[in-house]
């Protein structure tokens, strides 16, 4: 499969929750490579680079962490970094 890379927001309950680790847990098991970070305004923003099916994954583990709830996400494609691990930022 081919590797996409995504920029995707997320809002709701997701900053004190422990859901950077969740992604950063999840996207390692995943093999899916990027970042994420808490934003100035309470979302997270996050890149992620992998095959199709394994960023949804990602995207589903997070919609269902059980500590915060996600209202909305936002997503767009974005050209691929090459990089070889997910950090939290």
């Amino acid at each position: 499969m081919d590797k996409v890379r995504r920029h995707i927001v997320f809002y709701g309950y997701v900053q004190g929750v422990g859901f950077r680790w969740k992604a950063r847990s999840t996207a390692s098991r995943l093999g899916v490579s990027g970042w994420v970070r808490n934003l100035d305004d309470g979302s997270v923003e996050m890149e992620a680079e992998g095959n199709e099916r394994d960023i949804e994954d990602l995207i589903s583990a997070l919609e269902e962490h059980r500590w915060g709830s996600v209202d909305r996400i936002e997503s767009e494609y974005v050209p691929i970094h090459g990089d070889y691990s997910f950090e939290v930022r």
